[in-house]
């Protein structure tokens, strides 16, 4: 099940993997490899004997945890979840500023931020919806998850006082999901880019940018 946005820790989780979990039990060792390998190389490279010799556990113990290899893909989507983006851009909006608007556009420079680390990884629900496919149950799971940005930047928008603010979140949010795959190309400029076409939807909807401090 996709779970509703809390507030987590640091942006800085958005840069890269987070760091083992304390837990040493032998779900968590499964879910630290295919947090690793899934990651880095996507769902349909990684075979499941791969993840087994990974995380040190017997076959029958990993098919105790997950019956099969979605089921444990669906278990690292929420790891990312919990872990990276959605979260993690919610929060530090909220730290930078209280004004809804300026949380709109504090959602460009969050992810002009993560662009900007060595370690940049492409996001994994739009790596993963790429991948499987929209049709695929994984590729709807991660279409569930990046709804959640939307669904946010539309509550913002309302509180904003912008017009048509279901119209506005569909169309910011196609821009932070296309600053995210012009930066895995190699633009790792393009979320600013894409704040200043943000401010110029907010106008377009009625609304007023602030002034930065």
């Amino acid at each position: 099940m996709v779970h509703t946005y809390d507030l987590p820790t640091a942006v800085d989780d958005l840069a890269s993997a987070p760091p083992r979990r304390a837990s040493g039990s032998a779900r968590e060792r499964i879910l630290d490899a295919a947090y690793e390998l899934f990651l880095h190389r996507g769902i349909r490279d990684v075979g499941i004997n791969e993840l087994i010799s990974r995380a040190g556990v017997a076959k029958a113990t990993f098919y105790t945890h997950f019956t099969s290899k979605d089921e444990l893909v669906l278990a690292y989507l929420e790891r990312c979840h919990q872990d990276l983006t959605v979260e993690a851009i919610i929060a530090d909006t909220g730290r930078r500023t209280a004004n809804p608007a300026g949380r709109i556009l504090a959602i460009f420079d969050v992810l002009d931020g993560w662009f900007r680390q060595d370690d940049f990884q492409a996001c994994a629900f739009v790596s993963t919806m790429l991948e499987m496919g929209p049709a695929h149950p994984l590729g709807i799971a991660s279409i569930e998850y990046l709804a959640q940005v939307r669904v946010f930047i539309r509550a913002l928008a309302v509180e904003a006082g912008l017009e048509q603010p279901d119209i506005f979140a569909r169309s910011c949010h196609i821009l932070t999901k296309g600053s995210i795959i012009s930066a895995v190309e190699g633009d790792r400029e393009s979320a600013v880019f894409a704040k200043r076409m943000a401010a110029s939807l907010i106008r377009d909807h009625g609304g007023e940018v602030p002034i930065a401090p």
